[in-house]
């Protein structure tokens, strides 16, 4: 039998269908200028258009050619991370209790939220049919840290030790006051599943420093409960899907699928792969999807995960002492502490983007008690992770952010006690920090009225937010764009603007 590539194909009725027409399609774009150049021809000669012909066909460089160009001029400016560990706060936590100290309200328990201050702002299905709007002050005590002097709650007691690192932003406000359409917003730059994620885009932008790891890894807390998150908040989008994010979780099986099955051995899988290049290779040829190239790039991958993926899961030689730093849960693998520490491992490692999740920050009820664990399951390991960045010189190249998809109201959803009141959403303002490069140390951004209800000075949208992110990676957010569908997209969709002042 011959070994030309037409014998791998299928040679059933339809199969031959699908191949006449691949074949009248090559005929029609691969002919040197197509059956509408021969119609052009005849009407203005064809000694005209054959002339210097790859210059004079069209002169608009065709979509596959601009794309090279657009990542051909990343970084754009010399960038001042080169990777970035998002914690995403699922839920939404609670300013008042974290972050945004107002100290007025403590002597507003229970008096109704004034109409000037909430001026008609829409409220969800939970709240709405609330006779009132009781405020409810937090029971939390502030006190100032470090050198900044910052208000910091004290449930956050080990946040409040690298409280100079940080850049608290107060004054966040995003479009959605649901929990889905939020987290997917500020994951992905709008509202509607299919866009690709911020870790995708950043992928595709900017590529991988390491061959053995993919460039946007996902971890998700075992220890926090809540609103679901669906792996499309992390998925490509219509970008190549070797820039989805691949998710590792705890156990003996990290990544799924990756490990040979029983009685299948390394030169096996080997050898498998590399005829299953041959066979991708030839139907590229046939077919030109770019998505074949993909699907090649994540074998490969995958064959190397092999071997990566159990060296930076082991954490058997870490110190005692770094152990200690990031908790007692830290040895237990899966939970938020003990991803806090993989994700130091995989920034070691230069991996481009580390996304990790926590869920349970929802308390439209006991919020007390709710966040108070929150905070005791998060605040040490986040401050760990800060410490142990920057004593490993890794915190001035890498950039951390953290945060939820939305604040939480000053007035109390339900019934309202001393010692016991929910939250409801609240899009208006909330605060986030990032920390790390690219970023001033040890300020506070933005702020807030004495309710916490509405910005007052310097608002930060998620795409501006999403905007300086891509600035402190070398990116100007309005140049990464993909065309999917007729029209250019970008992370920040049609708006967003860097915030200079937060920027070292």
């Amino acid at each position: 039998m011959s070994h030309h590539h037409k014998d791998f194909r299928l040679h059933t009725p339809e199969f031959e269908q699908i191949y006449k027409k691949l074949d009248r399609r090559n005929f029609l774009t691969k002919t040197s200028l197509g059956l509408g150049t021969l119609a052009l021809g005849s009407l203005f000669g064809f000694d005209k258009l054959n002339s210097n012909s790859s210059k004079r066909t069209t002169g608009i460089i065709s979509d596959e050619d601009l794309q090279k160009q657009i990542l051909a001029n990343l970084p754009h400016f010399a960038p001042k991370a080169k990777r970035v560990v998002y914690l995403f706060m699922s839920g939404g936590p609670s300013q008042y209790e974290t972050f945004d100290y107002k100290p007025k309200l403590v002597d507003m328990m229970g008096k109704e939220l004034p109409e000037s201050i909430r001026g008609g702002q829409r409220l969800t299905g939970m709240s709405a049919s609330q006779s009132s709007l009781p405020i409810a002050p937090s029971f939390a005590a502030f006190n100032q840290y470090g050198q900044s002097q910052t208000w910091v709650s004290n449930l956050l007691p080990h946040t409040a030790k690298v409280v100079d690192d940080l850049c608290i932003v107060k004054s966040v406000f995003t479009d959605h006051i649901n929990h889905d359409p939020a987290i997917t917003f500020f994951q992905t730059g709008h509202q509607l599943p299919g866009r690709p994620s911020i870790g995708s885009w950043l992928s595709y932008g900017l590529g991988s420093d390491n061959e053995n790891l993919p460039s946007f890894i996902v971890l998700v807390s075992k220890n926090g409960s809540g609103q679901p998150l669906y792996a499309r908040l992390w998925g490509n989008g219509f970008l190549p899907t070797e820039h989805q994010g691949v998710q590792f979780r705890a156990g003996k099986d990290p990544v799924l699928y990756l490990n040979n099955p029983d009685g299948y051995d390394g030169e096996d899988r080997k050898e498998m792969l590399n005829y299953l290049s041959k066979l991708n290779t030839i139907q590229n040829a046939d077919i030109g999807d770019p998505e074949i190239d993909a699907r090649i790039a994540q074998y490969e991958m995958a064959y190397r995960m092999q071997t990566s993926v159990p060296d930076v899961m082991d954490t058997s030689d870490e110190t005692e002492e770094t152990f200690e730093l990031y908790g007692p849960d830290s040895r237990d693998s899966g939970t938020y502490a003990a991803n806090c520490l993989l994700a130091r491992k995989l920034l070691e490692k230069d991996v481009k983007f580390v996304q990790l999740y926590h869920q349970g920050w929802d308390q439209h009820g006991n919020l007390p008690k709710g966040i108070a664990h929150q905070c005791k399951n998060t605040d040490q390991a986040t401050a760990a992770l800060i410490t142990d960045l920057k004593r490993r010189g890794l915190l001035e190249d890498t950039l951390v952010i953290w945060g939820g998809e939305f604040g939480r109201t000053v007035y109390s959803q339900g019934k309202l006690a001393a010692d016991n009141y929910g939250r409801d959403h609240h899009p208006r303002c909330f605060s986030m920090w990032m920390a790390g490069a690219g970023v001033k140390p040890g300020i506070s951004y933005g702020e807030t009225d004495d309710f916490s209800y509405n910005i007052t000075q310097n608002p930060v949208h998620v795409h501006d937010f999403h905007a300086t992110i891509m600035k402190i990676l070398g990116i100007d957010h309005e140049q990464l764009t993909f065309k999917s569908q007729g029209r250019r997209f970008r992370l920040t969709d049609v708006s967003g603007k860097v915030i200079p002042d937060i920027l070292s």
